[in-house]
């Protein structure tokens, strides 16, 4: 048996590559897009003619080849993709704006975006750039960020320590062990660990795109673990792993601090997650230049282009189906009246839960292999946002392109479980965790757009149930109570604030508002006000839920796409674009940017040199 186990790993990789790197459809990538960088735009009249197109049945192109439900990146990224080979594809956006978490709104004077913070992997060798370069024909560009990007606060005011995280694969650990000398085994064992379960994710991408049966027999079998480092460790919390490194309290707290980009506490977070944040940042983060409208301000054109549309204000009510259960169009609610748009491809970037719970027919919504999916997944945890506008530059104010993790101590398990189980009002009175961040300070074209002005924006996570009373409400106006919750969290934010950023003052500060999870359902669809789609927990990452949640849909030519399909945040969500792109378009898209990105390197080298 030990001698026929190569044997049989060997036929299988061979099939793999067969199948899996084999491409018979149009390339996306085929070339290089991009094009001489044109003058920024800032007038937000000019701006919305493109992000804020009302729907109206006479916008509908003719002849579709796809719809796609939602104007995320996930929304936004496959249709690029279609359009780049010349598929004529419809956007619809419930909300008055296309870009989804992408998006950003203006209130008294102060423009916020309300979902990108930082993104990683964008040195221009990479293949994550290549593929954003020829997705907004290289128009968007990045900012890098201060170094250190990020800062770990742990302790209360009286005890407050800091650890300043740098980006640089030698340097993040050659930083981390001035911090903690005596540690350097530690620190040298977990950076081998997250980079070895981060080369892994090849393997989930693979089980997303081969055939169904394969990737079953590869998990029933074991090899899946055998043939995937990811994989092995992904059952495995990020509180065990770091706990079997060091007994140093404060270290693994920082080994663990990134927790919050995907929402779940350590112990039941999967180190394989953990493992692609740590290493999406080895080599730096990067913000939008001009703000995160940005990103889909230049991939709109791409779509209209080819003949299709992103049409906002157009809320989808249900999917249409023929009378084989074929999803074949979309019923959009333009007030009482419901306008049929067809096309024989649907894709939906409204999450998994929308499009199976609210968007599908009742007896659609009973078939066994739609049930079977949903009883695989569940809700993420609601989002807290809040958005401070302030009277400052950001050197009156102390502000700089990085970030801050406070905590209110280093026992993230049982601070954040304590807290989320809290009554409400206890728990509102002291947040443990808190991302802290100035878009201003990263944008150099702030200064210009809003000069002698900042903002702050705040993260944390809050429990759903806390608010679901005014789920009912109005929007602008849920009632006193709902107000009166909404500013406990506010003090108890503003308080770690000015402590932790001195130079900010109440009186410093001209606009404050709060999103809570219901602010995400009506602005970002999402059920439960979660801000990273289904959760991210240790059963997100089992084989068999990967293998089975892909973008083939049991309902034949309904498809999924963005973070339910993939993983949660920008990275995540564009990647499920391409693993839906490259199911529609029957050629593996992930490795046809990489060879782009090989090319371009290559004929940029070979020019460097002459």
């Amino acid at each position: 048996m030990l001698v026929i186990l190569p044997i049989i790993c060997v036929a299988l990789i061979v099939f793999i590559l067969k199948y899996v790197f084999g491409s018979s459809g149009p390339n996306p990538f085929d070339k290089d897009t991009r094009e001489p960088l044109k003058k920024m735009v800032y007038d937000k009249k000019e701006k919305n003619k493109v992000l804020k197109q009302g729907f109206l049945a006479s916008k509908v192109p003719e002849n579709l080849d796809a719809i796609v439900i939602g104007s995320g990146i996930g929304g936004l990224g496959v249709a690029v993709l279609l359009a780049k080979v010349g598929k004529k594809v419809l956007v619809l956006e419930q909300h008055d704006r296309a870009g989804g978490c992408c998006h950003t709104f203006t209130e008294k004077g102060f423009e916020f975006d309300v979902g990108i913070h930082y993104i990683g992997e964008l040195l221009d060798h990479k293949p994550f750039r290549c593929m954003l370069d020829q997705m907004t024909n290289g128009q968007l560009q990045w900012e890098p960020l201060e170094n250190p990007f990020d800062h770990v606060v742990l302790g209360p005011p009286e005890n407050r320590r800091r650890y300043p995280i740098y980006s640089g694969r030698t340097r993040f650990p050659e930083e981390l062990k001035k911090c903690f000398p005596g540690e350097e085994k530690a620190i040298d064992e977990y950076m081998r660990l997250v980079k070895k379960t981060g080369r892994g994710v090849w393997f989930l991408a693979l089980l997303k795109l081969c055939p169904l049966p394969l990737a079953k027999f590869l998990i029933h079998t074991g090899l899946v673990r055998h043939l995937s480092f990811f994989f092995k460790m992904a059952s495995r919390s990020l509180t065990d792993v770091v706990s079997e490194l060091t007994e140093n309290k404060d270290l693994r707290a920082v080994f663990s601090y990134i927790f919050g980009t995907y929402g779940n506490i350590p112990k039941d977070a999967s180190f394989a997650m953990h493992s692609l944040l740590v290493t999406h940042y080895l080599n730096g983060a990067w913000y939008p230049k001009g703000g995160s409208s940005e990103i889909a301000y230049h991939m709109i054109p791409i779509i209209e282009k080819a003949g299709g549309a992103v049409l906002v204000r157009a809320p989808v009510n249900r999917i249409l189906f023929n009378d084989a259960n074929e999803a074949n169009g979309v019923s959009v609610l333009k007030g009482q009246e419901e306008i049929h748009v067809h096309a024989p491809v649907v894709i939906s970037d409204a999450g998994i839960y929308n499009t199976y719970e609210k968007l599908l027919p009742k007896e659609l919504q009973a078939v066994p292999a739609v049930q079977n999916q949903l009883s695989m997944m569940k809700h993420g945890e609601g989002g807290l946002s809040i958005f401070i506008g302030l009277n400052g530059t950001k050197d009156e104010l102390g502000l700089k392109a990085d970030n801050y993790w406070i905590f209110s101590e280093n026992n993230y398990d049982e601070l954040v479980e304590k807290y989320m189980n809290g009554e409400r009002e206890e728990s509102a009175k002291k947040i443990p965790l808190l991302f802290v961040a100035s878009p201003s300070a990263k944008d150099s074209t702030w200064e210009e757009r809003s000069p002698g002005k900042s903002t702050l924006s705040l993260v944390s996570f809050v429990n759903y149930a806390w608010f679901e009373e005014w789920k009912d409400g109005k929007v602008t106006n849920r009632g006193p109570d709902y107000k009166s919750l909404k500013q406990a969290f506010i003090d108890s934010a503003l308080d770690v604030v000015m402590d932790v950023f001195p130079k900010i003052t109440r009186d410093k500060i001209e606009y404050i508002d709060a999103g809570t999870p219901l602010t995400n359902t009506h602005y970002i669809g999402s059920p439960k006000g979660e801000i990273y789609g289904a959760d991210h927990g240790l059963a997100r990452f089992s084989p068999e839920l990967n293998a089975l949640i892909r973008p083939q849909t049991p309902l034949k030519n309904l498809f999924l796409t963005g973070q339910d399909v993939f993983l949660c945040g920008f990275a995540g969500a564009l990647a499920g674009a391409l693993t839906c792109g490259s199911v529609l378009l029957k050629r593996n898209l992930h490795l046809d940017a990489i060879a782009l990105t090989k090319r371009t390197k290559f004929i940029k080298d070979k020019l460097k040199g002459e």
